[in-house]
């Protein structure tokens, strides 16, 4: 009997990944001890309470098969085979089952599904549970059951684990695909931006096939359909908007959209929408009525095609900066592309890592930079938003035309063949406008595909004969032009204040410029003096919603890998905050839209330690002293706080996802005293050049230190104490960082999973056997030894001498 009560216990421990609090654990041990009391009792009482009990279960399960009401979420029926666990293993006990006289098999089998469907319907039952059964169970029954269990869990909490549900349904096999395929399907068809995100993931997964298999693999075929028209939104859940849009423009000469276009837009960028030569306008090709009866199946190709088109354009730009030498040229090539897209905003399209809904109207082209990179071209826009209440269904802005230097010419004198009209400005076909995108090579003349204004009020001539729409160089095309003619200029007065505001009112900072290094003075701009130095220079900067974005925009780099970083710290900042572990780090969003492509989350005012020590000439702590105040100010107390909370929390994020290529370009330092590493290019099993060079377990230079106020300092002491605190928290909840490496690794070719010990390896550095004494000395010994690392020095010196990094 103890044999049976033990083994009992060691299945419910074994079997449950999450570690259980005691009073569970005493529960349920007590729960044992009386289902085997029961056993003792006749055959015929033990028959009944079966019966009843699996009557019992039988009714739970159906009830939690569907998903609830209150998600909205389809119905979606078991298959006879895997309809539940239960019923599942009840045919198994029926085939199996020995006489009565001998009961012990079944009751062994029922006890077992009895505690894994208590554990599916507790409340310790969590998305990180069920993505661990999904992937680790072999039953088609348990399957199908987390299949069914993904829509009671509210949609932010899945999507974090995204990237490991189309893992598994890219790699695994027919049975997980098949659990997993009715919730894709179903988010898909209630959300654009759920199915952009799974189209691009899928591609990025599937890019590790082999050609010949991808072409026919599952992922390529749900990713065909997901931007195919085939998904179309219910009809009961049409779009209906207000006939008027948001806002109206202060020119009674701009271009006022209709109600009917207003409608129309609203449907879907692009649909209904037609423009002719003749008549440059939008016109409406249906009705207000019939545009409002049309069927879903007439707007769903258009659904995507707007922000895909627009992510393109973006993607596009920073692929052709990369094939120029110089920096100076690269920033020159993106103030003009920027400028080209600029003419086709406000639309129906948003970007992707901001949190509120909303429509992108504007970028102000100017204030983009190219960031630092040796064989890229990352760049980094500002991007102007109105905030709405959904972006799929909210009107799209009307575009109000900033106001330009205007020309008193004559039509005669115009080479463009249009007439000025009375306000000063002119209009543009949509031939001429056409031309004006060439002058820029192989931009994609995507116009049509998710343009919902006219291009309207444009200057012409400059723009259309330069490759830039700087303002700069706009005034002196203009002024040379005029006095060719013999004819005056006219300049408004809102114009000078608008050119003044946007090219020579910048704020003062300790950063100077450098040209081969323009990203210094914009990333160390304060944020709040950005906001409204752009909003006071925004046509649009007058309305309530509006807002500033920020995103970075990276291609020829895989940030697959990115991704899981960003994953596994967003899991450990969650542990520490439970734990309650003042450990501070930040991390930012990954979007990964291909194989070499996606967009970073900015670090808003933070600058790299080698632009801190390339444009102050100053050591850490000199600059601490500088920024923050003497040492006994409570500016500076809080600002080294600050650093060594961040400073233990990444340096426990280095030494657990062996972090390398960790020189000053890839270390920010915020404007509150926090350092910010950035660039996970390598982690785990890879290395720059894979030579494994940097042996240290975290980078921890004597400026550190000296930030923290000596070997002997207070904070120094309790720097290492963060560190300790934050391992024994971590290790408490090592499964549910495990297993987002652990399902990544499924079918992955990327580098940081190279070798068959990375896993094992990434779980030895928990050291779950060693005591908290064992542990306090581990720290001790990981922290003196990263401060002693020859290594580390020697690569700031290669960094230095190969690529200027200080």
């Amino acid at each position: 009997m103890s044999n049976c009560i033990l083994s009992q216990v060691i299945y419910v421990i074994c079997f449950v990944p999450a570690v259980i609090d005691p009073e569970v654990a005493l529960k349920a041990c007590q729960e044992v001890l009386l289902k085997v009391r029961l056993q003792n009792r006749d055959t015929t009482e033990q028959q009944q309470q079966q019966d009843n009990s699996r009557q019992a279960v039988d009714e739970q399960q159906q009830d939690d098969d569907d998903p609830p009401a209150d998600r909205g979420g389809p119905q979606w029926p078991m298959s006879p085979d895997s309809s539940s666990i239960k019923e599942e293993d009840e045919e198994e006990e029926e085939e199996k089952a020995p006489p009565p006289a001998a009961p012990s098999p079944p009751s062994s089998a029922s006890s077992k599904q009895s505690w894994l469907l208590r554990l599916f319907e507790s409340k310790l039952f969590d998305v990180s549970m069920a993505i661990s059964y999904l992937y680790k169970s072999k039953e088609p029954g348990v399957q199908a059951y987390i299949g069914n269990r993904l829509f009671s869990f509210p949609d932010q909490e899945v999507d974090f684990y995204l990237p490991q549900l189309l893992s598994m349904y890219v790699h695994m096999d027919t049975e997980v695909g098949d659990a997993i395929r009715p919730y894709l399907i179903y988010r898909c068809r209630g959300s654009i931006t759920f199915s952009l995100l799974s189209a691009w993931l899928l591609g990025a997964y599937s890019s590790d096939m082999h050609i010949s298999t991808q072409r026919h693999s599952r992922g390529t075929k749900l990713r065909k359909l997901i931007l195919s028209d085939e998904l179309k939104p219910d009809p009961s859940r049409a779009l209906s908007v207000s006939d008027s849009p948001v806002f109206t423009s202060p020119s009674r000469r701009t271009h006022q959209r209709s109600k009917s276009d207003a409608t129309t837009v609203s449907c879907g960028p692009g649909a209904g929408l037609r423009r002719t030569g003749s008549n440059p306008k939008v016109e409406a090709v249906q009705e207000e009525s019939s545009a409002r009866s049309d069927d879903s199946s007439q707007i769903s190709p258009e659904r995507l095609r707007p922000q895909r088109e627009f992510i393109k354009s973006l993607l596009c730009i920073g692929k052709r900066l990369a094939t120029l030498p110089t920096k100076e040229q690269k920033t020159q090539r993106l103030i003009s592309e920027l400028s080209l897209l600029n003419h086709k905003l406000p639309a129906r399209v948003w970007l992707p890592t901001a949190e509120h809904q909303h429509h992108v109207c504007r970028i102000p082209h100017t204030q983009a930079v190219v960031l630092n990179s040796k064989d890229k071209a990352p760049y980094i826009i500002y991007v102007e938003v109105l905030e709405c209440e959904s972006f799929e269904t909210s009107p799209v802005p009307i575009r109000i035309p900033e106001t330009r230097i205007r020309s008193a010419r004559s039509a005669e004198n115009l080479d463009c063949g249009v007439a000025a009209n009375g306000g000063g400005t002119v209009a543009m076909t949509s031939e001429h406008r056409a031309g004006s995108f060439s002058t820029v090579q192989n931009y994609d003349n995507d116009d049509e595909a998710w343009a919902t204004d006219d291009i309207g009020q444009l200057q012409v001539e400059a723009e259309a004969q330069t490759s830039s729409s700087d303002n700069i160089s706009q005034f002196s095309v203009d002024s040379i032009t005029s006095l060719e003619s013999k004819e005056p200029v006219f300049i408004a007065a809102g114009d000078i204040r608008r050119r003044l505001s946007e090219n020579l009112a910048h704020t003062p900072t300790s950063f100077r410029r450098d040209p081969e290094d323009p990203s210094a003075v914009a990333l160390k701009e304060p944020w709040e003096e950005k906001v409204r130095r752009i909003r006071e220079a925004s046509p649009y900067g007058h309305l309530p919603n509006w807002r500033l974005q920020s995103v970075i925009v990276k291609c020829g780099d895989d940030l697959r890998q990115e991704l899981l970083a960003y994953q596994v710290l967003r899991q450990l900042q969650s542990i520490w905050q439970q734990e309650r572990v003042p450990l501070w780090i930040k991390p930012y969003k990954i979007l990964v839209m291909s194989s070499d492509s996606g967009m970073i989350e900015p670090v808003l005012n933070a600058v790299s330690l080698h632009q801190v020590r390339k444009q102050s000439q100053l050591s850490l702590l000199d600059y601490f002293l500088q920024e923050h105040g003497s040492y006994t100010t409570e500016a500076f107390l809080t600002a080294q706080r600050n650093f060594v909370q961040s400073c233990a929390g990444y340096s426990l994020i280095c030494y657990l996802l062996q972090v390398k290529d960790r020189h000053n370009g890839n270390i920010l330092l915020d404007s509150e005293g926090h350092i910010i590493h950035i660039d996970f290019g390598f982690i785990l099993s890879s290395s720059p050049r894979n030579l494994g060079f940097e042996t240290s377990a975290f980078k921890l230079t004597s400026e550190f230190v000296d930030v923290m106020g000596g070997l002997d300092g207070d904070m120094f002491i309790y720097y290492k104490m963060l560190m300790l605190q934050g391992l024994i928290a971590a290790r408490k909840h090592m499964e549910k960082v495990l297993q987002i490496v652990e399902i990544m690794q499924q079918g992955s070719h990327l580098p940081c999973f190279h070798g068959s010990s990375t896993i094992r390896g990434l779980k030895e550095r928990f050291h779950m056997s060693l005591t908290e004494e064992q542990l306090q000395m581990l720290v001790e010994q990981l922290v003196d030894g990263s401060m002693r690392s020859i290594t580390t020095k020697l690569y700031d010196s290669f960094q230095y001498v190969t690529n200027g990094i200080m």
